[in-house]
């Protein structure tokens, strides 16, 4: 059993080249946390020709955050505003982009949220951007929340091995993929008004007792897409 975890960068090195290798047309962006506004990243999305949006936190890069605050301060002395972007500062052999956006909390208070991305922004983007960039906590809070702690209770240790502990994760992954396309994925289900514990019920019965036809490994022969709105 590993008693250290990776370095999440490295990781993230590592699964990007598996990305690019398999879907190599395929125009990504990268959402992420303070950690991925670095140099690291921003040249391996260069290099794959993908796009990021990251959460950015004063003094992650200095030189940036220092010239963001001194042009911030300057445009909101002419009008304020809740949204305030800044295109083009430079940094090393690049420029970048950053926004930043005043929003209130559940419990009434405000609060900053700055983005950096290599996305130009404008006046017609810029709401679109920030929401993109405030998705990543459906991530966090609606996806691994919800498997660590409530559906599938995975921060519980369940194996000693360290393969059997990965191969059960990977199926946690598959598993709750299937039960998400299965619950919202579908309007003749919602259709239904079944909840979500019914849905779940249907799901697995169907798993336990249908058998697959020949009619059914011909459309599942067939390409297909899977859209998120």
């Amino acid at each position: 059993m590993r008693s250290k975890q990776d370095c999440e960068l490295k990781a993230f090195d590592r699964l990007a080249k598996k990305i690019k290798k398999i879907f190599k047309r395929l125009p990504i962006c990268i959402l992420g946390d303070s950690l991925y506004a670095c140099e690291t990243v921003f040249n391996l999305c260069r290099a794959h020709k993908w796009k990021y949006i990251c959460r950015f936190k004063e003094g992650r890069i200095k030189s940036i955050s220092t010239e963001f605050k001194a042009i911030k301060e300057l445009e909101q002395s002419k009008d304020q505003n809740s949204l305030v972007w800044v295109n083009d500062i430079a940094y090393k052999d690049r420029t970048v982009n950053l926004m930043e956006a005043t929003m209130k909390t559940e419990d009434g208070k405000s609060k900053e949220y700055v983005f950096i991305t290599d996305i130009k922004i404008t006046k017609k983007n810029v709401e679109r951007l920030i929401a993109a960039g405030r998705s990543r906590w459906k991530i966090e809070n609606q996806g691994f929340n919800e498997q660590k702690n409530n559906r599938y209770n995975i921060e519980h240790a369940n194996s000693q091995n360290y393969t059997a502990m990965k191969n059960h994760y990977l199926l946690v992954q598959i598993t709750d993929i299937i039960r998400q396309l299965f619950e919202k994925g579908s309007s003749i289900l919602k259709a239904l008004k079944k909840t979500a514990k019914e849905k779940s019920s249907n799901l697995l019965e169907s798993f336990r007792t249908r058998i697959l036809t020949d009619e059914d490994f011909t459309h599942l022969s067939k390409p297909i897409q899977v859209r998120f709105t």
